[in-house]
């Protein structure tokens, strides 16, 4: 994710230098460095050509970037998703108003018989 993140921002420069139709240099970031001919020659036959890959540089996505509809539907989505979705906090006690009947004796010491 970090390397999209990187290639995605960053700005790539290309810079190529052609003498007679064959590419002699090829340079990223820089500028290319040349052959040398077109200083002894009044016509040149080379070329420098360079092409720019620009980058994002507004990586902050803020809400008014998004159009109308789109912030009524984010809006209306958040809505929903938190309306229907009930948490009950408390559960429900259905025998607060029971009282168990007394202990007269204890049924499993007197049996003598214990769950194990």
């Amino acid at each position: 994710m970090a390397i999209l993140v990187l290639a995605s921002t960053v700005s790539w420069t290309v810079d190529k230098h052609i003498c007679m139709g064959r590419v002699m240099d090829v340079a990223l970031f820089s500028h290319a460095d040349d052959c040398g001919m077109a200083k002894d020659m009044e016509k040149s036959c080379c070329d420098d050509e360079s092409f720019t890959v620009k980058g994002q540089h507004d990586l902050k996505i803020t809400f008014h970037d998004f159009s109308l509809d789109q912030q009524f539907f984010i809006v209306s989505f958040v809505y929903t998703y938190f309306h229907f979705i009930e948490v009950d906090e408390k559960e429900p006690n259905h025998f607060s108003e029971y009282n168990p009947p007394p202990l007269i004796r204890d049924v499993q010491v007197l049996d003598q018989t214990f769950l194990i």
